[in-house]
């Protein structure tokens, strides 16, 4: 059970390193400052689950939660960069974020689906998952 327990986190804690990412790498991109507040509270929301995870995680492994590598990061911006080139509309935007956003409920989703996970991680990766559903309806707002 360790080892799934040990892999859940991780793949949270990169899911939720990768919102962060493109909210950083978005935010500069928008004018509209509603827009701007929901993506703060989005990357708050984002770092206390990292957080949560990075407080767990010695009772499963004595290393450090898995991040997003440099790779990742830099291929993050240059899609970012590439797919708002020509159009930096909150629509664009939007949409780039919903696409991520859909891969980490993905995600979340086959890990709740392993019921072999302690509470303490079944409850991190349901609240991601929540956090991540709330968020495709506020980010429809903006497409």
């Amino acid at each position: 059970m360790e080892k799934e327990d040990i892999n859940a986190l991780d793949e949270i804690h990169k899911g939720a390193c990768m919102g962060k990412d493109a909210i950083h790498f978005v935010r500069e991109k928008v004018e509209d400052q509603k827009l701007k507040d929901v993506l703060d509270a989005e990357y708050e929301q984002y770092q206390e689950i990292s957080r949560r995870i990075e407080e767990i995680y010695p009772k499963y492994n004595d290393g450090k939660p898995h991040e997003t590598s440099a790779m990742n990061k830099a291929m993050t911006w240059y899609g970012i960069e590439m797919k708002t080139m020509m159009d930096k509309s909150n629509s664009k935007i939007t949409e780039l974020l919903l696409q991520g956003v859909n891969m980490g409920i993905i995600e979340g989703k086959k890990i709740l689906n392993n019921k072999n996970l302690d509470k303490e991680v079944m409850d991190i990766v349901s609240e991601y998952v929540e956090m991540q559903e709330k968020s495709v309806e506020v980010l429809k707002e903006y497409l």
